[in-house]
């Protein structure tokens, strides 16, 4: 598969390139929420040249079935892929998502993966290894993940999940070079309106230059305001509409370019190059 080895090493300076990723749908909003949130194939490959052009190397697709909800159907992953690669080619990676959004158990989740050996994949650690007697079918699903090539994000929505995940790591679970991770600000907040300081307990856990290569996502208004703190502290960053509408300064969001780029703006005023495709996926490669 596509995964590259090698790249810049984790915290080697605060400047390395950031790893701009957008999430332009999610698996619960519709075109009643955003007249411009794409869910057809066709509107995701056009949102994706949009948000790369404005600065994204990555693209994190969730489908929807023919009632418009949640999906893990290979087919419609598939579809979406298709029409993202025949748009962009290799220069954005095309990131899949395994969320079970209450619908889907981790066999299921497995099995979509399976049939697709996707570029990169999102895993909440909490739904694939939910207890102790899961861990043996997840170790398996990880280790063929990493004999795939696939770039891996392990998400992590408190730094419970981020302790497990080292502790799984340790032992083995988990494929001793794998380390992007994807700090998920703001869960379990009154109303889901994240803030910069829900980042800080991540990293009172685990330093910044600890050799993972960590992302965070926000949501509400001040999803902008998270960014250019994980850009500060060598992090990088997902934004769009599956966690929020808004611009910085309260506007509703055109589109998800339109967010894109005001967050890949504020990361270059403090001096934060992007990184584009092929430096993302060095920088999201397990570590050598």
């Amino acid at each position: 598969m596509t995964g590259a080895a090698g790249g810049p090493a984790p915290g080697a300076g605060a400047w390395d390139p950031m790893i701009l990723a957008v999430a332009p749908n999610g698996a619960r909003r519709t075109k009643k929420d955003h007249p411009a949130l794409p869910i057809e194939p066709g509107e995701l490959a056009e949102a994706a040249a949009a948000c790369r052009e404005a600065g994204a190397a990555m693209i994190h697709l969730h489908v929807r079935d023919a009632e418009g909800g949640h999906s893990l159907d290979p087919g419609r992953y598939r579809e979406a892929t298709a029409a993202v690669r025949e748009r962009l080619g290799d220069t954005m990676i095309v990131q899949i998502t395994t969320e079970q959004v209450g619908r889907y158990g981790p066999d299921e989740q497995m099995a979509c993966v399976r049939a697709l050996w996707p570029e990169a994949v999102s895993l909440a650690l909490r739904e694939l290894v939910p207890d102790a007697g899961s861990q043996t079918a997840a170790a398996r699903f990880f280790a063929e993940l990493a004999e795939a090539g696939t770039l891996m994000q392990f998400i992590l929505y408190d730094p419970a999940d981020l302790r497990r995940f080292l502790a799984l790591r340790e032992a083995g679970a988990i494929p001793a070079g794998e380390r992007s991770l994807l700090y998920v600000l703001g869960r379990y907040s009154a109303g889901q309106r994240s803030r910069p300081d829900d980042l800080l307990p991540f990293l009172a856990e685990r330093a910044p230059d600890a050799g993972e290569v960590w992302s965070l996502c926000a949501f509400g208004p001040r999803e902008a305001a998270c960014g250019v703190a994980a850009a500060a502290l060598g992090g990088h960053v997902r934004v769009g509409f599956e966690n929020n509408l808004q611009l910085p300064d309260g506007r509703p969001a055109a589109d998800n370019a339109d967010s894109v780029a005001a967050v890949a703006a504020a990361v270059r005023a403090i001096g934060r190059p992007l990184a584009d495709a092929a430096a993302a996926r060095g920088l999201m490669a397990p570590a050598v």
